[in-house]
């Protein structure tokens, strides 16, 4: 899987608490799961709506064998069939009482909530459950059996229900269910697809804002919301960052209600979610089109560094290593632009990078914005993990320490990067202007 590797990724299946049944729940599929894909023939999705999207009323979106726009139903199979392998080979670890028993995985969706009377809330579903089974309606289980009954899967899903429907809209029941997740030919590289449309509806909106922004303006004009579902995002990944001046050194400002005045950057930090995958990529730019030169200094000091950390990702190398290398890079800009003294000791001068930019060098990268957040970042990067690599500077305005030409600046620049075998990282996000030029040039197209 992208999002951080496909075993590592089923391994953080989290078993959420129990909730009581509602009526109307039915069993809608018990099928084993083939350990050699295609092992069985892909069932007609029936030729009516379903509770999402198919091939019969959605073709633009998915092809025939696919459950999600991208993912084949062999992949969910596959994924379902690693987590009943990692299971049992835990077990077996563990020793002969725990291998010799049956194992159980239950994974619940999420349920409709409501905001008040038959007013239900935007509904997004449990990433696991999603990432398990394709399936995006509420109230729907699925259960993975292991030993006993090897990777038999088993998906419960609301009933038919024609007054619901008129209300709420069509459910896919248990013949739309059981078609829409069969088996089909595995692609081991689909999610790569799939999030490479996910970082193209990223780029897009942030190439949108920053042609648009022109001084003075509010950062509200530049929260990207229309900008991502114009391009077929479902939601923003997370609530973006849109910060102006000295803003930009708060690192989780979201208020985004203030006026950017001339001569100032702006921070955006934003990404989108694409059928339960998710970007996050962070730009920053002069809001009246050209850096001044304390900006661009800045801009690049922080841009060197990026890049000489983006050269490192790769297999074997862990992000807490290419942190520990971000750190000392900062510290050696902070040098050269006079905000530490070139007398301080290698020591000093690390903390000060620490204090310059107190937030890692990046995390993993998937279906969740910080995903798989269990997994320690020390661990050695492996192909196909996808990880942010994002350094920044930010020096406040009541920072009497730093040149005065540098007070009120932050600057980060953040980019969704998978590690690949080999031929370096792939960037997912590297049509989003970086550079000056570019950035200057992308101001000027509005």
């Amino acid at each position: 899987a992208v999002s951080s590797s496909c075993g590592n990724m089923l391994s953080a299946v989290k078993l959420l608490p129990r909730r009581p049944w509602s009526r109307g729940r039915i069993w809608c599929l018990c099928r084993n799961i083939s350990v050699k894909p295609g092992g069985l023939k892909p069932k007609t999705v029936p030729p009516r709506y379903l509770g999402q999207p198919s091939p019969f009323t959605h073709p633009h979106l998915i092809k025939h064998g696919e459950v999600t726009p991208g993912l084949s139903q062999t992949e969910y199979e596959l994924r379902r069939h690693r987590l009943a392998s990692l299971i049992e080979a835990q077990a077996d670890k563990l020793g002969p009482s725990a291998s010799s028993g049956a194992h159980v995985v239950i994974v619940l969706s999420h349920p409709t909530r409501y905001m008040t009377n038959d007013i239900p809330y935007p509904f997004h579903q449990n990433q696991d459950f999603l990432y398990l089974s394709g399936i995006l309606e509420p109230d729907s289980a699925l259960v993975l059996y292991g030993k006993g009954r090897p990777d038999q899967a088993i998906l419960f899903v609301p009933r038919r229900d024609p007054g619901r429907e008129l209300w709420d809209g069509p459910r896919s029941g248990k013949d739309g269910a059981a078609a829409l997740t069969g088996i089909e030919r595995v692609h081991s590289t689909e999610e790569l697809g799939l999030v490479l449309k996910t970082l193209k509806g990223g780029w897009m909106e942030l190439k949108c804002p920053t042609r648009s922004s022109e001084s003075p303006t509010s950062e509200h004009n530049l929260n990207f919301d229309f900008e991502n579902r114009i391009h077929g995002a479902n939601f923003l990944a997370y609530p973006p960052v849109v910060a102006g001046g000295n803003r930009a050194n708060t690192l989780h400002y979201i208020n985004n209600n203030q006026i950017i005045k001339d001569g100032e950057m702006v921070l955006l930090d934003g990404g989108c979610e694409y059928f339960g995958y998710v970007s996050d990529i962070t730009r920053t730019w002069p809001v009246n089109g050209k850096f001044s030169p304390a900006q661009a200094e800045l801009y690049e000091a922080v841009l060197e560094v990026q890049r000489s950390c983006l050269s490192l990702c790769s297999p074997g190398v862990s992000l807490d290593h290419i942190y520990s290398t971000m750190l000392a890079l900062l510290g050696r800009q902070l040098r050269q632009l006079g905000i530490v003294k070139a007398s301080t000791g290698d020591a000093d001068v690390l903390k000060a990078a620490r204090r310059y930019c107190p937030h890692h060098v990046g995390h993993y990268l998937g279906m969740d914005v910080h995903d798989t957040p269990e997994l320690s970042r020390s661990q050695p990067l492996q192909p196909g993990m996808a990880i942010t690599i994002e350094p920044g500077l930010y020096i406040c305005e009541d920072n009497d320490q730093a040149p005065k030409r540098f007070r009120g600046l932050g600057v980060r620049i953040e980019d969704d990067v998978v590690i690949q075998d080999m031929g370096g990282p792939l960037i997912l996000s590297s049509d989003a202007p970086k550079t000056i030029a570019d950035v200057e040039q992308a101001c000027a197209q509005r």
